[in-house]
């Protein structure tokens, strides 16, 4: 069966850097599909199990997973039959959260002595075999590490992984050999479809960690392009016409949004990884990265450039995005309550990002139990028509949407925080019940400000018809 590999972009951001103290993963799903259903999972919590088995729909993946588990969820496709799982982002029961995967390409150099292993642990099972059993972000490193070591990997990819204190960026680039960096306390990092590590510090694993034998790997076959240092990415990754104008750009483009005071290159594949900046980052300013398409650049698909400059680039928000989302830690509040996963099902450059409360026992109904056809009641399908509709008549309807898209910020915002007014008081099954409920109403309240929005757009879309021809009041 064919394999549906993600062509994504990740946002990182260290607990130091945010406005209020949480740390945060995000990034954009993007398949090569335009339409590619996605439900929206909740796996409850497992306890002595044994014998429970993941097997890939793709290939010839298997592997039984241990007799406990913590709840976690999931992003799925609704076709994984044919498909695959692709659960892509979820933060479990210990407040671990994990996003994966990025799509990332090793060069041919190192490919040639450790090539990909067709039946190895790819994307499509990477979430369900790891994150359901790990305590801790760099834990969860560990455990892939192990998987990949056993039973090899099949496709570049690079997974995001988070606790309250720690990120960690994982690169998964030939069959056996990979590279994780936990991402400074006070800065962010942005990346997309490329090997983005730099120099690797081998005495500091409290900062990295990599495959056994890494190190003599590449001396063994000669693979380091440097004369002093050990940049993963010079050794590992690529730096061709596709990165430069695929890849590359969007990286300028987020460093350009949150550190303007720098002049850079956009295909400059030396672009730094890990940044700091004076700004301190909220879930808005991620979620606008995310949705972003070279905004008031000459670069802009949907703006004022020449049809070169438009299309020169590939942008960061899509309409193959099938879904966005940050997974935020937070640290001012207690654990039961701290994991948020704002999640966009659709266009972010066109619909909102919802709070979702992890400590939940299930997801809202509108969000589950899709089919492959068309349903404006399912969440999915009325944000993708919704994104449809404005960017069909963009110039028209962009400011209706903006207006939207802001709204919808404030009322989010103002609803996380009389949630955890609520939830103070609670705990236990009790807590987790409000929890939930409290996910729900706030679906349904997007939902009905997005079919309002629709409404509106179809009215003034009468008013914008060129099939009109006025002489007379009476004509």
């Amino acid at each position: 069966m064919a394999q549906y590999e993600s062509a994504c972009t990740t946002m990182l951001v260290g607990k130091k850097a945010t406005m209020d103290g949480s740390t945060m993963i995000a990034r954009n799903d993007d398949t090569f599909l335009t339409i590619s259903p996605h439900n929206f999972d909740f796996h409850p919590a497992v306890k002595g199990e044994k014998g429970r088995v993941v097997k890939s729909w793709l290939n010839g993946f298997e592997e039984e997973i241990p007799a406990d588990n913590y709840s976690w969820q999931g992003v799925p496709n609704v076709d994984y039959k044919n498909r695959g799982f692709y659960d892509e982002s979820g933060i479990n029961g210990m407040n671990v959260a994990m996003s994966g995967t990025e799509s990332t390409y090793g060069n041919e150099r190192a490919l040639a002595y450790d090539p990909l292993e067709k039946d190895g642990l790819d994307e499509d099972c990477i979430v369900r075999m790891v994150l359901p059993f790990v305590d801790s972000a760099k834990a969860a490193v560990t455990r892939l590490g192990g998987l990949i070591k056993k039973h090899g990997n099949p496709a570049g990819n690079s997974v995001l992984f988070s606790d309250k204190n720690d990120i960690w960026y994982m690169e998964l680039v030939t069959g056996h050999h990979w590279v994780a960096q936990r991402i400074p306390d006070d800065c962010y990092a942005i990346t997309g479809n490329r090997v983005a590590i730099q120099q690797v510090d081998f005495n500091d694993p409290d900062n990295f960690m990599w495959s056994e034998g890494i190190q003599e790997f590449v001396e063994q076959h000669h693979l380091n392009t440097d004369q002093t240092g050990w940049n993963f990415r010079h050794i590992f990754g690529t730096s061709n016409l596709k990165d430069r104008h695929y890849n590359t750009p969007r990286q300028w483009y987020g460093q350009k949004m949150f550190n303007p005071e720098l002049i850079q290159d956009p295909e400059d594949t030396e672009l730094p990884f890990i940044m700091k900046t004076e700004h301190k980052f909220s879930v808005d300013d991620i979620e606008e990265f995310l949705g972003s398409h070279y905004n008031e650049t000459e670069f802009d698909p949907l703006g004022h450039g020449s049809d070169a400059d438009k299309h020169r680039y590939r942008p960061i928000g899509l309409n193959r995005t099938q879904n966005a989302h940050v997974l935020q830690i937070r640290n001012d509040v207690p654990e039961e309550y701290a994991a948020i996963m704002w999640l966009c099902i659709g266009t972010p450059t066109f619909t909102p990002f919802i709070p979702f409360f992890t400590n939940m026992n299930d997801t809202e109904e509108t969000f589950k139990n899709l089919t492959p056809e068309f349903d404006m009641n399912k969440a999915y399908w009325m944000y993708k028509a919704l994104s449809v509709q404005v960017e069909s008549n963009y110039s028209a309807y962009i400011q209706d949407d903006i207006d939207y898209l802001i709204s919808c910020r404030q009322i989010l915002r103002a609803a996380v925080e009389e949630t955890d007014q609520g939830a103070a008081k609670l705990s236990g099954d009790e807590l987790t019940e409000f929890l939930t409920k409290r996910n729900q109403e706030l679906v349904q309240e997007m939902h009905t400000k997005a079919l309002k929005l629709m409404d509106n757009l179809y009215l003034k879309g009468m008013t914008l018809s060129k099939l009109t021809f006025n002489m007379d009041a009476n004509l």
